[in-house]
């Protein structure tokens, strides 16, 4: 699963949390049939099943997993069997006829179900086609405990089976799902009946089942069907994510050395949104919201068409590492999740190399990871999951990035070659099973030759970050002595307890050879490189490590920025802002580097640069300072911006065309006038052109406008918003409505949620973007309006939505209104999202007391 969000702050109000299992193992299915007749217009469903189960120790009864199903019927080999229905745990419990001996066995069930208004089970997508008539796409989401609101199952991921689906599509639509469709059948009235062949042997959360007025085109890659299913008219805005999956097709085959094993992988688009994940790895079906997998280049920029490639890369690694070999239980989810968004940036860097996509990673992915693991609120990579909630909370950017930043340690400390042998055994070997971590360090220690799970154990059983420490240098006979310390960085009191890790470290001298060791514990140990000069720690930041030099050993980093490898430059503006927000170095180190930066170096490098120059504003928002920090912020940027201009240049390098979209985003949010009054123009032309804004700079230039909207320009937005008739579109404008500057403004939007304009989905998001520039007003108002809040969000996202929105305040007042609701409405156990915007809260109160004066310094020119 590709989250939406950089970090998640999942989860409004809900009940009690739910029990996720486990189930007993006991009994265990082999092989699903179901088949299921959807009412559309009611949103409802019917379903039966029939199951061959293997029962692997005697028994009277049989608990597996459903939820929100009105059951009809229950049959033990051929008998009826009583059942009842424990909501709380969301398990079915059948009572047998007689003792069932071992062996195997075949249950029935027949039941009702709903379909939902939001992502969870079996749910509609609401659109509006051009012609202006009304259109619903039905689809299924499961991961993480969904698929029991489809049918009854074992909905664990550790319950393999194979499943035949079989489904009635109206006349006029065409259903799809993970293999392809065997018969199809019309029927006395008029409906059509598809059949698909049996899957594999595969988890339950990855079954997939589509209906809807669908285009499907196709490309071959081998003996594999590639596929793009959308909404009637835009198929042929998935061209770009069909090329980009058949070369990555052909380059997974290779690097798994298993190959794709369904006949066909299709790609469905669906034009909705959800708050808690933007695309879903089912097998051989996997599920988009259109702004992942369709390219419109009259509206896209290319950020967006990267953002398509990664998406479309992280889903597909999932069909090896999540769908062919499987986690036991979700304490592993990052077995999934973290190869995936390893993968993603791997490819990238592979098959993109103009990109720079490593050096991305370091300036992204690698930032986000040790941002959210300084905190408080972390928690090692491997955690115990338990209930509902807690599982929702698992999908953050510990799982994701900070299990990408691990896995790409583990490939730079064994090498790239060594690495992808393990990763090749671990696939052949457990290949339709399921596993735990220490399995694959198991295969990547044997492809070494040598022990692994020391070192890793350090980073995926403990939280936080380590910070390696250079105590000073000494040069002598061709070699320089460097003094390393480990200790723990952290942003506030409970990340700052002390631990300790065995980090692997590369250094070097700048231009020199690299000299690999292991930093262990707090006492002074010294490493002997070659050559004299400035020394560069964690050399290409391949090591999950903040690094801090001594005096003259920054210096040194500051005087030969410009001869440092460009990962190493993002990696020094990362480490010296975090130095800084955290107290361990002042201010002045960071100022030092960002003044070094030459307007004409890396496109990156002004991309980080914008980025802190943002959240050093957001400390101090509603203060003096954030008009001053404002207005130097238009100082350094826009000779930048100028040197670069509005207007994309013919072969210009995808990094310049990027850091152009930072840049208009940036300066616009910053009050520059220029670019406010190219938002009013540009915006002003969509009236006679709907292409008028120049796609490399369309989503800045409509956030800028929305931004700093007057009253009249807001009303014309809703108007334009209210008629538009593309799906994705709508949803963009809908965001847009929320982004306003203006405290009436926001309020105006939020009073939208009140009204039958929006789709749930569409509302949740409203009410998010309203939370980014006023947070409190956003938090007051969905805690005096629960149960509309709660009636737009999805299930897994209940626990933790409403505490997310005010997690972006600066008000003193905030963190006891926060820990007020999670007390009255939350159980202990779903309060992770809760104790997380405490902690980003408390972080950034201190990051902005700490920097106070270095910043006033700063802006008033000293």
């Amino acid at each position: 699963m590709k989250l939406v969000l950089s970090s998640l702050l999942l989860l409004g109000v809900s009940s009690p949390a739910l029990a996720v299992g486990q189930l007993p193992a006991t009994v265990a299915p082999l092989a699903y049939d179901i088949s299921i007749k959807p009412d559309a217009r009611a949103m409802t469903f019917s379903g039966s099943e029939t199951v061959t189960i293997n029962v692997k120790q005697a028994t009277r009864t049989i608990t597996l997993n459903a939820a929100e199903l009105t059951l009809k019927t229950v049959t033990f080999d051929g008998k009826a069997a009583p059942y009842t229905l424990d909501e709380t745990k969301q398990q079915l419990t059948v009572t047998l006829p007689a003792t069932a001996k071992p062996g195997a066995h075949v249950m029935t069930f027949a039941w009702d179900g709903k379909i939902n208004t939001t992502s969870a089970g079996f749910f509609a997508i609401d659109y509006t086609n051009p012609d202006g008539s009304a259109a619903r796409m039905l689809a299924t989401q499961f991961e993480a405990p969904d698929a029991r609101r489809f049918a009854p199952m074992w909905d664990e991921p550790n319950f393999k089976a194979k499943f035949t689906l079989s489904a009635v599509a109206p006349g006029n639509q065409t259903a799809f799902s993970n293999m392809p469709a065997t018969r199809v059948t019309t029927q006395s009235d008029g409906t059509r009946l598809y059949t698909f062949q049996q899957t594999p042997t595969m988890s339950s959360y990855l079954l997939f089942l589509g209906i809807g007025d669908v285009e499907r085109k196709t490309v071959m890659a081998g003996k594999t069907e590639i596929g793009i299913i959308t909404r009637r008219g835009v198929v042929d805005q998935g061209d770009y994510a069909l090329s980009q999956a058949k070369r990555l097709l052909t380059y997974y085959n290779d690097y798994f050395g298993q190959p794709y094993p369904l006949p066909k992988l299709d790609m469905i688009a669906g034009p909705g949104s959800s708050q808690f994940f933007g695309a879903m790895e089912n097998w051989g079906a996997i599920f988009y919201f259109e702004p992942e997998v369709l390219f419109d280049p009259k509206h896209a920029t290319q950020s967006g068409r990267e953002r398509i490639y990664t998406v479309v890369a992280h889903e597909m690694a999932h069909q090896w590492f999540g769908d062919l070999v499987t986690m036991k239980w979700w304490d592993d989810l990052w077995l999934n999740e973290g190869f995936a968004s390893w993968m993603e940036s791997k490819t990238s860097s592979d098959l993109n190399p103009t990109w720079d996509s490593a050096a991305s990673a370091v300036a992204e992915d690698r930032e986000q990871a040790l941002g959210f693991d300084a905190t408080a609120a972390t928690h090692p990579i491997i955690r115990h999951v338990e209930t509902v909630d807690q599982l929702g909370e698992a999908f953050d950017g510990i799982t994701y990035q900070k299990g990408e930043a691990v896995i790409g340690m583990m490939e730079s400390t064994l090498g790239p070659d060594i690495f992808r042998k393990g990763i090749r055994s671990y696939m052949a070997k457990y290949k339709y099973g399921n596993t735990e971590t220490d399995q694959l360090w198991t295969e990547l220690a044997v492809a070494a030759g040598r022990p692994v799970k020391d070192v890793a154990h350090d980073f995926t059983l403990q939280a936080g970050v380590p910070l390696v420490t250079m105590t000073g240098t000494r040069c002598a006979a061709g070699a320089t002595s460097v003094g390393l310390t480990q200790s723990r960085f952290g942003y506030d009191a409970p990340s700052k307890k002390p631990q300790t890790w065995r980090v692997p470290l590369t250094l070097g001298v700048v231009g020199g050879p690299v000299t690999r060791t292991i930093v262990r514990g707090p006492a002074t140990s010294t490493v002997s490189v070659k050559g004299c000069g400035t020394i560069v720690l964690n050399r290409d930041k391949g090591s999950y490590v903040r690094v801090m030099y001594s005096e003259a050993g920054h210096e040194a980093i500051v005087r030969d920025f410009g001869k440092l490898e460009l990962t190493d430059q993002l990696g020094t503006i990362g480490d010296d802002f975090a130095l800084a927000m955290s107290g361990d170095q002042p201010l002045d180190r960071y100022l030092a580097v960002q003044a070094a930066v030459p307007v004409g170096t890396s496109p990156l490098d002004w991309e980080m640069v914008a980025g802190n120059l943002g959240t050093m504003k957001n400390l101090y928002q509603g203060t003096p300072l954030e008009a001053q920090i404002s207005a130097r912020t238009i100082a350094i940027l826009s000779p930048v911006m100028k040197r670069i201009g509005f207007e994309a240049q013919e072969n210009e390098s995808p990094l310049v065309t990027n850091l152009r979209e930072t840049l208009v985003g940036r300066l616009g949010y910053s009050g520059d006038p220029e670019v406010a009054a190219k938002a009013r123009a540009y915006v002003a032309a969509l009236a006679t052109d709907p292409n008028a804004i120049p796609p490399a700079i369309r989503t800045p230039i409509l956030g800028v406008y929305a931004a700093n909207a007057t009253s009249a320009e807001w009303e014309a937005l809703l108007a334009i918003t209210r008629a538009e008739k593309n799906p994705v579109t709508k949803n963009t404008y809908v965001r847009l409505l929320g982004n306003s500057r203006d405290d009436a403004l926001a309020q105006r939007a939020l009073e939208l949620l009140k009204g039958s304009d929006f789709s749930a989905p569409q509302k949740a998001s409203l009410i998010r973007a309203v939370a980014t520039r006023h947070p409190d007003m956003a938090f007051d108002f969905a805690t005096a309006n629960m149960d509309l809040v709660n009636g737009l969000l999805e299930t897994s996202s209940r626990a933790g939505f409403v505490v997310g929105l005010g997690q972006g305040s600066n008000d003193p007042a905030m963190p006891g209104k926060i820990t007020a609701f999670a007390e009255k409405n939350l159980p202990e156990a779903s309060r992770g999202g809760a104790k997380r915007a405490l902690a980003v809260i408390a972080v950034r109160k201190q990051g902005a007391d700490r920097l106070r004066d270095g910043v006033t310094k700063w802006v008033a020119g000293s």
